[in-house]
């Protein structure tokens, strides 16, 4: 069995929360690239981790303030999977990852970081990418600042995939 290691993630789990939700709050600031927002669809929008487990780690969010996938309706679902698919293309266009896990985590007992807001992770993986730095020192290697991954992404979610 091969394991996921992010030890770095506890920087976020126990660091101090924003007030609010950021699924909401986000889009509503019109800054989309400080905010990491790579896309806005009609009902839900395509926003990079701050807090990634690789390079390229996006989120498909409704915008609609729901936690769990019951209460989307089909409009909502149908458009989260056209973005989780369009976000599957501009990662391999732009990152050509080996692969992917893509997921959602419901309820804090299934790793629900952020449980009050539904969102897809999408997470581009390559082979080797959890090198000895991550297993033996609690350390991550994120080969390039998110800023420039986002500078990256960005123009290919603009094209029509």
């Amino acid at each position: 069995m091969k394991v996921l290691w992010a030890p770095w993630r506890i920087e976020y789990i126990l660091g101090e929360k924003e007030k609010g939700c950021i699924f909401c709050d986000k889009p509503n600031d019109n800054k989309d690239r400080e905010n990491l927002i790579l896309y806005r669809g009609k009902l839900s929008f395509i926003i990079m981790n701050k807090y990634p487990y690789s390079s390229g780690h996006l989120m498909v969010v409704p915008y609609r303030h729901v936690h769990t996938l019951e209460e989307l309706n089909t409009e909502e679902l149908t458009e989260c999977m056209i973005l989780t698919v369009k976000s599957i293309k501009c990662l391999r266009k732009v990152m050509h990852p080996d692969g992917f896990n893509i997921g959602l985590n419901i309820g804090v007992v299934a790793s629900a970081s952020i449980d009050e807001h539904l969102h897809w992770h999408i997470v581009p993986r390559w082979a080797g990418d959890v090198g000895f730095m991550t297993i033996l020192e609690d350390v991550r290697v994120v080969p390039e600042h998110i800023l420039i991954t986002y500078d990256k992404l960005y123009p290919c979610f603009k094209e029509e995939c």
